[in-house]
């Protein structure tokens, strides 16, 4: 029997049962669902009503991820999901769906925060002053940058492991994509208190 999308099927408010007035039709269609796993890329087209096409991400391993209070967005590869508000499931089978929260690769905004403001987040930090002379209008934008700059601890002290806490904000079964956001304020606190419960 096909999967379908229609409210004809369920009973009513009250408990009664609705009498059958028609059969299923194809605008009610609904579809297997595409439980996007990571892996290398693979991409499925879906002809879908009027002509027009979704994507079908059955495995994808990297993402736009934007970091809101810097306004920068990197593409980086994501590492597995951590937790899901829907299921526990979607965790142990590493599914990509819509806000799940997953943890991706922190090295590409790393180098982005070493290139804008001359520091380096996390450890070896002494390393990269020795190797790095930059010239004294760059050592002056630095700065003034630098004092407008105020990076949670929470979100500096996951640099330092090389992972981030992001949240999947597109539909990878329907847009192909796997693109999100990085945690932060009181959102990342939240999820780190309900992972800490999990364990």
């Amino acid at each position: 029997m096909g999967i379908s999308r229609d409210s004809r099927h369920k009973r009513s408010a009250t408990g009664a049962k609705r009498a059958q007035f028609r059969k299923k039709r194809k605008f009610e269609l609904g579809r297997q669902p595409a439980n996007t796993k990571i892996g290398a890329k693979r991409i499925h087209t879906v002809r879908t009503r009027g002509g027009n096409k979704k994507f079908r991400a059955l495995r994808i391993e990297t993402g736009n991820f934007s970091w809101a209070s810097e306004g920068v967005a990197k593409k980086t590869r994501i590492v597995g999901v951590v937790y899901h508000p829907s299921n526990n499931e979607l965790v142990r089978t590493n599914t990509l769906t819509k806000a799940a929260i997953v943890q991706i690769d922190a090295a590409p905004f790393k180098q982005w925060f070493e290139a804008h403001y001359g520091q380096t987040l996390g450890k070896k930090s002494a390393k990269s002053e020795e190797v790095a002379a930059p010239t004294k209008s760059t050592e002056r934008k630095w700065a003034t940058r630098a004092a407008a700059s105020k990076i949670e601890q929470s979100v500096s002290s996951q640099f330092s492991a090389g992972r981030l806490y992001a949240a999947i904000s597109s539909r990878p079964g329907q847009s192909g994509r796997c693109d999100g956001y990085i945690l932060e304020g009181e959102e990342l606190a939240f999820y780190l208190r309900r992972l800490t419960a999990k364990k």
